[in-house]
Formats: structure tokens, C-alpha cells, sequence
């Protein structure tokens, strides 16, 4: 199991699985009031944590699915990236694609957070890539159905 340092600025406890195979933790609102957020309208929310990842890891922010359907919030350059140099608060870019206002309350569990590992790569510069089935097709080249 990977430990992570993290500070909790906010008075909520932190993120936890909510099953034993879930992916993501559910990140909440650090606010000292509600936020709304009008359709189409984007808000910065700040999350109150604070990481420190290792080298080679990367925490991604993406939108709660119950969110997401229910009433239109997702998260806008999603998935973000913290990145494993990064100390500052983990902040999340909300955006509401539904008709309707949206209220975010103190304490709303708002976004997912994933830790994931990541490689470092180095570019090899070529005048040719090994051919694929694929090859070069591109959108929709698999189909519909």
C-alpha cells in the first residue's frame, strides 16, 4: 500500500474509498459558504488537502458519475493532473453543463481523486512507425456497433 503525506487544512476528515474496489476517492468543497454555479458557468473549489506524491505518481481529478448525471457538474479539464512536484491545495474546476443553477454546499463531496503511476519517457525521432491493423484510421474507423 503506497502512503501519501497529506495536510488537511479543511475541518472534514479525508478522502476514503467508499467500497473496497473503488478506484477514486471522492474529494470535498472547502468553503465557508455555498457556491453556485450557473449553467455553463465554470468555479474554482478548493478542497482544503494539500499532497505529496513520489516520483513517478500523478493524482487525477475527475467528475463524481452521480454528478455527472444527475444535474450536469463536471470537472473541466478533467482528468486533472497533480502532478507528483505539486505542494500547493488541490483545487477543482467545476463546470455545470445542465440548464439549471447548482448549489454546492460546505463539505459537498465534489470530485474523485486517483492515484495512479506514470512512466517517463524520452522521444525517439523516426521518419517511419511499424504499420498497425489500424494503421491510420482514425475517428469513428471501428464502427457504431
Amino acid at each position: 500500500m503506497l502512503k501519501i503525506k497529506v495536510i488537511n487544512l479543511s475541518p472534514y476528515e479525508l478522502p476514503k474509498y467508499q467500497t473496497d474496489n473503488s478506484a477514486g476517492m471522492d474529494l470535498r468543497a472547502f468553503t465557508n459558504s455555498k457556491i453556485n454555479i450557473d449553467s455553463l458557468e465554470t468555479k474554482v473549489v478548493n478542497t482544503g488537502l494539500k499532497i505529496s506524491l513520489p516520483k513517478g505518481f500523478e493524482a487525477q481529478i475527475r467528475p463524481r458519475s452521480g454528478l455527472a448525471a444527475k444535474h450536469g457538474i463536471s470537472v473541466l479539464n478533467s482528468p486533472g493532473t497533480i502532478d507528483s512536484d505539486f505542494r500547493g491545495e488541490i483545487k477543482v474546476i467545476l463546470i455545470n453543463l445542465s440548464k439549471k443553477s447548482y448549489s454546492i454546499q460546505p463539505g459537498d463531496r465534489i470530485a474523485q481523486i486517483v492515484v495512479s503511476k506514470h512512466e517517463t519517457i524520452k522521444w525517439s525521432l523516426t521518419e517511419k512507425l511499424e504499420n498497425s491493423v489500424r494503421d491510420e484510421k482514425g475517428f469513428g474507423s471501428t464502427g457504431k456497433n
